[in-house]
């Protein structure tokens, strides 16, 4: 059975994305973080991590992205999850003015929050909130996570779907030590650094432009290493073995000080 590492606690929305996404019986290993996660993939206690990259109402998780630059393992698929918010806790709403969870799912959540005058508490995980809330075992406090968490720790459900907009989807990537073979339908992403030079990035995106490659996604991230430098992350449709996309990636690396491909994968439709 393959093994599938993720981030967080039983019931986190990984865990599901990851259930979804391989659609075959597997083996869902919590860690503590998104590091460990990427670490057990590469070291082969693991097949497979299923890493969070962007929301669609709070944008990028940023750790997933600095992350991203430095691990061995290759992206090899997406997914879009819906993700649907419950108020979980022990009391009813009128009795509660503090509620935990993840800083994404708080920022997805940030309407009703302030309505109801809740104080929001940040926390590693979703599903690691129920935990939280069951420990400090207090009746003025709540938590923010998945219908499936509030079953696993058995904490009644107080109101769901409080998320701001029900359109509201977590893109996973699938990351593992091997590359995908080409479809019919492949997206490659890349990360490159540039010279700090006027028209750098022109130079880079006309490339693109003149071999017609469609572009789906581009942003930048700071370096970390110089202020005021930044690593741009771009997803364009294709497979890094096609002809023209081949052709694009050395025609820019000369303008960049850095490059590196994550991997080429099968295009998520969202559903």
């Amino acid at each position: 059975m393959l093994k599938v590492a993720f981030q967080g606690e039983p019931g986190a929305y990984s865990q599901a994305a990851a259930v979804s996404f391989f659609k075959e019986p597997i083996d869902t290993i919590p860690n503590p973080t998104f590091y460990e996660a990427l670490d057990s993939t590469e070291n082969g206690r693991s097949d497979y991590t299923i890493l969070p990259v962007e929301n669609s109402l709070e944008g990028s998780v940023g750790e997933s992205y600095d992350l991203l630059l430095t691990t061995k393992l290759n992206a090899v698929g997406e997914i879009y999850h819906r993700i649907s918010h419950c108020l979980i806790g022990l009391q009813n709403l009128e009795k509660i003015d503090t509620v935990y969870s993840h800083p994404q799912a708080l920022g997805q959540c940030r309407k009703f929050i302030q309505k109801n005058h809740l104080k929001p508490i940040p926390t590693y995980d979703t599903a690691g909130s129920v935990k939280i809330l069951l420990e400090l075992n207090k009746d003025n406090i709540a938590c923010i996570a998945s219908r499936k968490a509030a079953e696993i720790y058995n904490v009644p459900i107080i109101k769901e779907g409080i998320e701001d907009n029900p359109n509201n989807y977590t893109r996973f990537l699938i990351l593992t030590n091997n590359k995908k073979e080409k479809t019919s339908k492949d997206k490659t992403s890349i990360i490159f650094a540039i010279k700090h030079l006027p028209g750098a990035l022109y130079s880079i995106l006309e490339k693109f432009n003149a071999n017609r490659i469609n572009l789906t996604k581009i942003e930048s991230r700071p370096t970390k290493n110089t202020p005021w430098e930044y690593n741009f992350y771009v997803d364009f449709e294709g497979h890094q073995d096609d002809r023209d996309i081949s052709d694009t990636i050395e025609k820019i690396r000369p303008n960049t000080t850095f490059l590196k491909i994550l991997g080429s994968y099968p295009r998520a439709e969202l559903i």
